[in-house]
């Protein structure tokens, strides 16, 4: 199986139904990565907090789609940011 790369984010939100159409699998940011064939998908779970993964088939092609579309994903962060009360990357990580 060939490896694939995940982005972890940890938030909180008091607006659980903004946020989740925001940032769940069928969200505006997984809308957003899908335009990239080497995007894969995003994964919600919601315990204590928020996480999203978001799967990429390598970090250079993740690298690649953020160096290629900088302008629109800040334009997306900052339209989302009002539902996040708080936004933590956990990490980057690639499967074994």
């Amino acid at each position: 199986m060939p490896s694939m790369f995940v982005i972890i984010w940890r938030f909180t939100t008091g607006d659980a139904e903004a946020f989740e159409r925001h940032y769940g699998p069928e969200g505006t940011w997984a809308a957003f990565f899908r335009r990239d064939p080497a995007f894969v998908r995003t994964d919600l779970l919601k315990g204590d907090a928020y996480l999203t993964f978001d799967w990429w088939t390598s970090r250079d092609a993740y690298e690649a789609f953020r160096t290629s579309h900088n302008a629109e994903y800040a334009q997306i962060d900052w339209q989302c940011e009002s539902v996040a009360l708080t936004e933590e990357k956990l990490g980057v990580f690639e499967t074994v």
